[in-house]
C-alpha cells in the first residue's frame, strides 16, 4: 500500500481484516493520520520495497507534483508479473500508458481502477469501475443542499454560482435596493445602455457587476428607488437582452 493518509489507514485495516499480510509506505504526505494504524501493518523503507514486494498494489496518495505519474514505467518493472495495481484515488498518479504496455507484455497481472478510458475499458486484463465518489450518502446529501442554495440565490437575489454555461455572477445585496437582473449578448456597451437608461430616470445605481462568458453575460444592477415595469420593457428592447427582472429590496 503507497499512502496511509485518512483513507489508506481504513484501507490498509479492513486488509488485515481479511487476513492479508499489509505493508504500507507513506511518502510523507498524510502522516497525520498514521496513530489509527494497526500495529501489525508493516511499515516499508522505501516505496521501491513496496512495489517488490506487492502481489496486489493499492494507492492512497493526493494528486500533487510529487505524486503524479507515481506508478511509473521504472517502478511497475520493479513489480511481480502476477501483481495487481488498483487504483482507487487519482487517475494521473498512474501512467495509463506504462500500465496497459506492461499488460500487454505481460510484466504486469491486472489493473482494477474507477477511471475509465479508452485504454482501458476494453483491455482483457483490466477492470475498470464507475466513479462512485459522488455517490455516497453525504456526498449526495451535500450536492442536493448545494443545488438547493444556489437556486435559491438565483431566484432570489439574480447570482449565478457553479452553471455549466453561465458566468459566475455572484454580488452581495445592498440593503433597501432593488436588483436588475440582465441577461444579455456579450456585445460591447450594453453596461453603458443600462446605466444610461437607470440614470435618465433619475435614480442612483448602488451596485454593478458584468460577467461574461462565451456569447453570454450576466449583469447585476442594484438601483436605489422604486422600480417600475416600463423600466424592464425598456430593457428588454435593448438589442442583445435576452432576459430583465427585477427583485424587490433586500431586508
Amino acid at each position: 500500500m503507497i499512502g496511509l493518509g485518512a483513507v489508506g489507514v481504513q484501507v490498509a485495516n479492513a486488509a488485515l481484516g481479511l487476513g492479508l499480510n499489509v505493508v504500507g509506505f507513506d511518502p510523507g504526505i498524510s502522516v497525520e493520520h498514521a496513530w489509527h494504524l494497526s500495529a501489525e501493518v508493516e511499515r516499508a523503507e522505501t516505496m521501491e520495497e513496496v512495489f517488490r514486494r506487492a502481489d496486489i498494489l493499492t494507492v492512497h496518495v493526493p494528486l500533487i507534483e510529487s505524486t503524479r505519474g507515481l506508478v511509473s514505467t521504472q517502478r511497475i518493472a520493479l513489480m511481480k508479473e502476477t501483481a495487481v495495481l488498483l487504483n482507487f484515488a487519482r487517475a494521473e498518479i498512474v501512467d495509463e500508458a506504462a500500465v496497459v504496455a506492461a499488460l500487454d507484455e505481460g510484466t504486469l497481472g491486472g489493473y482494477v481502477c474507477d477511471f475509465p478510458s479508452t485504454a482501458v475499458h476494453k483491455h482483457p486484463k483490466c477492470i475498470s469501475l464507475p466513479h462512485l465518489g459522488a455517490s455516497t450518502k453525504e456526498a449526495e446529501r451535500n450536492c442536493a443542499v448545494m443545488a438547493v442554495d444556489e437556486l435559491r440565490g438565483f431566484l432570489e437575489d439574480g447570482q449565478v454560482h457553479n452553471s455549466v454555461n453561465f458566468p459566475e455572477a455572484v454580488l452581495p445585496r445592498e440593503p433597501g435596493t432593488r436588483r436588475l437582473v440582465i441577461v444579455n449578448q456579450n456585445v460591447p456597451n450594453m453596461v453603458g445602455q443600462v446605466s444610461t437608461l437607470v440614470a435618465e430616470r433619475g435614480q442612483n445605481i448602488a451596485n454593478l457587476l458584468n460577467r461574461s462568458r462565451g456569447d453570454l453575460a450576466v449583469t447585476l444592477v442594484d438601483v436605489e428607488g422604486e422600480l417600475d415595469e416600463d423600466v424592464l420593457e425598456q430593457l428588454r428592447a435593448i438589442d442583445g437582452v435576452l432576459s430583465a427582472r427585477a427583485i424587490e429590496p433586500a431586508v
